[in-house]
């Protein structure tokens, strides 16, 4: 009975050592996998830096064996993306040719790698570090209207220090003067006919096969069909075209944010927007090589303020009504406005032919510097070199110019508008511009079909405005109404 009891005891201790045994091994496979490292990986950005990554991802975390696997005395360490780490279950996507990076010149990342998890309420994204285009004529196969765009979301945010560098040079030196361009230069006439100095020259960067880049230019970044968005912390640079697009978005905050790219970059509009509604952007500095802030057709309740724009085209509503389009554009305020080295201040240029309507339009307290047309109304506007003479066009009223100050380098004042379907409702108040000769031509303020009032005296005098309303105002047909 003594010995039975003596294999008894025997068998069952070895029994509990063999559970004590796996369930050590359990264990240390569940904490491999939720382990964070927090000595020798620095937190990346979305930039790629030497391979190094985040070690504290849940969801792609660092395995440390399953059920079954031998114990570790401590975690192995972070896999490094791009290594040929493919995951627990699947491998990193490749993009598809012409789509995204080409295999020698990018990498695709996971954001899950990085530690991204979401709250399950509001999709939110923080930018650090830079995030750089490819310059491989390759990568973009033939063209793509945008580099990064987010569509159809609700409440996004995309914040942080970080930098989106489209590296657009490739693309400015490849097509410099198949572009389209502004209206406005027709106005601005050297005092010589020597050609210009290039302001700040910018090296080219070269494409990197020194292939020719697409002819469509993609915008930097684009927000599509979402509601309650907001940008703001980020910079913005050298986009081949648009730096930051809004189109068919309701509920858009933009703000403490940069667009950085040289003033003679073309078609570089710092933020665009079409179709958005109840906009807000402030606190924003805007450099570019075209409008800072460009507000196209289906634009209500915009509210713009306390932006430093330069260098650039101002700020413009339209151009609208291209190709015979009807453009609706209305409760548009752009105030406390700082503008310097620009060639428009605060602009509405629309196309002969078109039809619509922009009215309930607010310009206040925009000090300008060295601006060469600080206030612009074009219902002429052409990018060619010749447009065909329309008699339908977007019609304009409410338009109201208040404490515009500052210096100018050719003329105060343009407001060119239609003969079939004048301006009306024009208020100038408290305008006080003076003039820098530089190397243009000054002019004397210009009105044509231009109807308001001014409200206070004016410096210089512009004595071109027709007070009241024309005496032979067409009606407005059911194409002008919005």
């Amino acid at each position: 009975m003594g010995r039975f009891s003596l294999k008894g005891l025997t068998l069952f201790l070895l029994i509990a050592l063999l559970v004590w045994s796996s369930t050590f091994e359990v264990c240390n496979a569940r904490r491999g996998k939720h382990w964070r490292q927090s000595r020798g990986i620095t937190s990346a950005s979305l930039s790629k830096k030497k391979g190094k990554t985040h070690g504290g991802s849940h969801h792609q975390g660092i395995s440390g064996g399953g059920r079954g696997s031998k114990p570790t005395k401590s975690p192995p360490p972070a896999p490094k993306p791009g290594k040929g780490y493919k995951g627990p279950k699947e491998p990193t996507p490749v993009p598809p040719p012409g789509k995204g990076f080409s295999g020698s010149h990018g990498a695709v990342f996971d954001v899950l790698h990085f530690g991204a998890k979401g709250d399950g309420k509001t999709d939110d994204t923080k930018l650090e570090g830079t995030i750089i285009a490819p310059t491989s004529s390759d990568a973009w196969g033939s063209g793509l209207l945008q580099w990064l765009e987010f569509t159809k979301l609700r409440g996004i945010t995309i914040k942080g220090g970080g930098i989106i560098d489209g590296q657009g040079s490739v693309w400015w030196q490849d097509s410099p003067f198949d572009d389209s361009t502004d209206s406005e230069a027709r106005l601005i006439v050297p005092i010589t006919d020597e050609p210009p100095t290039t302001v700040n020259p910018r090296i080219p960067i070269n494409s990197t096969l020194g292939r020719k880049m697409p002819s469509i230019k993609p915008t930097a970044l684009r927000f599509y069909g979402s509601y309650n968005v907001t940008v703001t912390g980020i910079t913005i640079q050298n986009s081949p075209q648009c730096h930051l697009k809004f189109d068919n978005c309701i509920g858009v905050q933009v703000y403490n944010m940069t667009t950085n790219s040289p003033g003679d970059s073309l078609n570089t509009d710092g933020i665009h927007l079409q179709n958005s509604k109840d906009v807000l952007i402030h606190s924003t500095n805007l450099a570019c090589g075209d409008d800072c802030v460009s507000i196209q057709t289906g634009c209500s309740n915009v509210y713009i303020h306390n932006v430093n724009c330069g260098p650039g085209h101002g700020i413009s509503i339209g151009g609208l009504g291209r190709d015979n389009t009807k453009a609706c554009v209305s409760n548009i305020t752009v105030r406390d406005i700082m503008m310097h080295n620009t060639m428009t201040g605060v602009r509405i240029k629309t196309w002969q032919g078109g039809s619509g309507s922009v009215q309930g339009v607010l310009f206040s307290n925009i000090q300008v510097s060295e601006v060469q047309l600080p206030i612009v109304i074009d219902q002429f506007y052409c990018d060619k070199s010749t447009c065909k003479n329309q008699t339908s066009a977007v019609s304009l009223s409410g338009i109201t110019y208040e404490r515009i100050r500052g210096t100018y380098t050719v003329k105060p004042v343009h407001l060119a508008c239609s003969d079939s379907l004048p301006c009306i409702d024009v208020t100038l108040t408290a305008i006080q511009l003076k003039p820098i000769q530089e190397r243009y031509h000054l002019y004397d303020p210009f009105c044509w079909q231009t109807f308001g009032e001014l409200s206070t005296p004016t410096v210089p005098p512009i004595g071109c405005l027709q007070i009241g309303k024309p005496s032979s105002n067409r009606i407005q047909s059911d194409g002008d109404t919005c």
